[in-house]
C-alpha cells in the first residue's frame, strides 16, 4: 500500500451568517488569535490549525469543532465567565481499559450552532 503523503490538517472551514459578528465572537469571547480578514472570510489560529469562517447566504450547516484543552473544568469556567452558553457541565464520555478518561463539554457559538471542548485525564 502506498502512503499518500497526507499530513496534519492545515485548515478547517465553517460557514457563518454574519462575518463581522462571528469574527468578534471567535476573537473576543473564545479568545482565538485572529490572523486576518479578507472580504467575507476571517481566519484564526487554533494551535497551528487555521480556521476559516466564511459568510455564506442561506442555511449554514452544523458541523462540530472540538477544541482540545488540558483542563476541561478550568476552560469551562473561564469561557462561562466570558458569557459562553454551555449545554451542561463537562461530562466523562468514555473510560479506556487503561483508565484514561475522555471528557467533553458542548456549547453554542454566537449563531447557536454546536462547538465542544474535549480533554483527556487520568483519575487520581
Amino acid at each position: 500500500m502506498t502512503h499518500s503523503g497526507l499530513g496534519a490538517i492545515g485548515q478547517l472551514s465553517r460557514s457563518v451568517a454574519d462575518i463581522a459578528a462571528a469574527e468578534a465572537w471567535w476573537r473576543d469571547v473564545l479568545g482565538l488569535p485572529h490572523l486576518y480578514t479578507f472580504g467575507p472570510l476571517a481566519f484564526f489560529d487554533c494551535d497551528g490549525v487555521r480556521l476559516m469562517l466564511s459568510a455564506e447566504p442561506g442555511e449554514s450547516h452544523s458541523n462540530i469543532i472540538y477544541f482540545r484543552v488540558p483542563d476541561i473544568d478550568a476552560s469551562h469556567a473561564e469561557l462561562s465567565a466570558r458569557g459562553v452558553a454551555f449545554l451542561g457541565a463537562p461530562q466523562m464520555i468514555h473510560r479506556h481499559a487503561d483508565g484514561l478518561e475522555e471528557w467533553m463539554a458542548f456549547f453554542s457559538d454566537n449563531e447557536g450552532r454546536p462547538l465542544a471542548l474535549m480533554s483527556q485525564r487520568r483519575p487520581g
